[in-house]
């Protein structure tokens, strides 16, 4: 499928419902842009969904802390990160 589309005020380009449709942009959804040689590639931004394991999550977020507060020294409070 092509269409011509006019580019607005301030860069604003409206995709039809079709195109949209077609590459399952929804209504307030995201799109990626590459810029390939002289075109520009729109692609639904689909966020994937994965499982993690909340101790790991943890796990990195003490080790991260440890690190900014050894970096930081006294900047950082231990009472505003929650311990």
């Amino acid at each position: 499928m092509r269409v011509v589309l006019k580019v607005l005020k301030k860069g604003v380009i409206i995709l039809p419902k079709k195109l949209r449709e077609a590459v399952g942009i929804d209504e307030g959804g995201e799109v990626i842009v590459d810029v390939v040689g002289d075109r520009l590639v729109l692609r639904a931004l689909k966020p994937r969904v994965v499982d993690v394991d909340p101790r790991i999550v943890d796990e990195l977020l003490r080790e991260e802390y440890s690190l900014e507060t050894k970096r930081y020294g006294g900047m950082i409070s231990s009472e505003k990160a929650g311990s």
